[in-house]
């Protein structure tokens, strides 16, 4: 079911890619693949700077193109791992990443090991199973104080300031 909905996100994010650029999806995969470029990071500033393509269009293509054999992309092999154990959490995140999903073509959704990196130009948040019961969203807010659900991160992540 989960997997249902990050195609279902991503089947979207596709053909809003082909309606916006006029390409279809195998043009642009060819283009990064005949590109000549090998890092991550080099494919995905081409496709920005030379086709002026926001970054999260740019990082779903130079996924797309690497993907393994597998069927799953690198990143959903890295959520599935997250969630092992805290199935009972994969809605809320499901449910968040629609929303983040909504901010523009230029939120970057970069899972990690142990939690899933949303950046613009500079990392604003962490969403993290924590526990089978708890589902941790760690921000970057620059002015605010704790109080209520918004709690100082502590030692539970020094890349963000505040917890929820």
């Amino acid at each position: 079911m989960a997997t249902d909905t990050v195609k279902n996100a991503m089947d979207s994010q596709i053909k809003n890619l082909e309606e916006k650029t006029g390409k279809k999806l195998d043009e642009w995969i060819q283009l990064v693949n005949s590109s000549g470029l090998q890092k991550h990071g080099e494919m995905v500033t081409m496709l920005k700077e030379q086709h002026g393509m926001g970054h999260g269009y740019a990082n779903m293509l130079v996924h797309l193109a690497k993907q393994s054999h597998s069927g799953f992309s690198e990143e959903e092999t890295l959520v599935n791992e997250q969630f092992k154990g805290k199935e009972a959490m994969r809605p809320w995140y499901e449910s968040i990443l629609k929303e983040v999903r909504s901010f523009g073509d230029d939120v970057e959704v970069s899972p990690k090991k142990a939690y899933v990196s949303l950046r613009r130009k500079k990392q604003f948040a962490i969403l993290q199973p924590s526990t089978k019961t708890r589902f941790d969203i760690g921000l970057n807010l620059k002015e605010s104080t704790p109080g209520g659900q918004l709690e100082d991160a502590g030692s539970w992540n020094s890349m963000c300031k505040y917890r929820v």
